[in-house]
């Protein structure tokens, strides 16, 4: 939907990307307040609720007549999607509660698959020819549809720990798994937006082999997450973070060294492979941290990780503008080496 509002305003990429920081803004603004919501409401009615909205907000998205509509409506849908990401996320703590065993790295395998699916679904009824305001109130009926049918199949949040405040900033444990989450979105953000760039600029790709190297990392994620439970429950979850962190490393290694485009796209499939049960395993620790609520610890993590998904990006320009982007992915390889060197503290936790 963005190059079709980008004409239908005829704004330029700078206006655009303005505009497009308040995606951003509205889900670094509500993540904080979703842990309070999640601790007070539970995560069952966030959830339902957050995922309602879109039934409004996708026309909205669509038609929005100004560069200053279109700016608000963002903000809204960010907040919502910090909302949804939050109580989703409190929601999988509390059913792998219930199960006794792993369950948060296949729930985050169908999230990379919702999002592969509803690109490709936006794009082929788009190519069908049918209006753009149409499609965007199609997608949000079927999505309501979906929310409705599922929301029995919910589970009530267990009681929020005794002596545990409404709201405390994070500290410690959190503090420590916000952190490693910031490195895992940082180095998923970077192949999303410099990928390309690297592709074509440093390894002389043509622009459709530069354009696989996303495609193919998230092809790597959403396969290494949905088999990601079973690898959890046979190694533990410390060993998969451990040895995750040093392949995504791995992976930038041999992207950033190899000559060879091909080379380049395989180390990137390798860093989509690390990295997809990183998240999954810290969201899960910190559901478990003691003395704080699932939803207050995940939504200080989801915070904090979101904030290396947003502006990271933004700072590996400004390094590569300094040095060179090769450095800059070198970097990000550096901080992933020592997540992995991470994973005893998070065990002794």
């Amino acid at each position: 939907m963005v190059p079709m509002a980008r004409a239908r305003l005829a704004i330029g990429d700078g206006t655009l990307g303005l505009i497009l920081l308040a995606l951003g803004a509205g889900g670094m603004l509500m993540m904080p307040l979703s842990g309070l919501l999640v601790r007070h409401f539970g995560s069952r009615r966030i959830v339902v609720l957050a995922g309602l909205s879109p039934m409004l907000l996708l026309p909205l998205l669509a038609i929005a007549p100004t560069a200053i509509t279109l700016a608000l409506a963002l903000f809204l849908f960010g907040a919502l999607i910090g909302a949804m990401d939050v109580s989703m996320n409190a929601q999988a703590v509390t059913i792998e509660a219930v199960a006794e065993h792993s369950r948060m790295a296949t729930f985050h395998g169908l999230f990379s698959l919702g999002g592969l699916l509803g690109a490709g679904l936006m794009s082929l009824l788009i190519g069908l020819g049918l209006p753009l305001v149409t499609i965007a109130a199609l997608c949000g009926v079927a999505i309501t549809l979906m929310v409705l049918a599922g929301r029995r199949q919910l589970l009530d949040d267990p009681p929020a720990p005794q002596g545990s405040a409404g709201f405390t900033w994070p500290r410690g444990a959190v503090v420590v798994l916000g952190l490693l989450c910031l490195i895992a979105f940082l180095a998923e953000g970077a192949v999303l937006d410099w990928s390309a760039v690297f592709l074509r600029y440093s390894r002389d790709a043509s622009p459709a082999l530069a354009g696989m190297g996303y495609g193919l990392f998230s092809l790597t994620m959403a396969a290494g997450r949905l088999s990601g439970d079973r690898l959890i429950r046979r190694f533990g979850p410390i060993r998969v973070l451990r040895w995750g962190a040093l392949l995504a490393a791995f992976g930038y290694a041999v992207a950033l060294i190899a000559p060879w485009p091909v080379m380049a796209l395989v180390g990137f499939m390798l860093v989509g492979l690390g990295l997809s049960n990183l998240v999954p395993v810290l969201f899960s620790a910190a559901g478990r941290v003691p003395d704080m609520s699932p939803g207050l610890a995940i939504s200080a993590v989801t915070t904090l990780g979101y904030a290396g998904l947003l502006a990271g990006p933004a700072a590996l320009g400004l390094i590569s503008e300094l040095t060179s982007l090769t450095f800059a992915l070198a970097l990000i390889a550096l901080a992933l080496l020592g997540v992995m060197g991470s994973a005893g503290r998070i065990a002794r936790r």
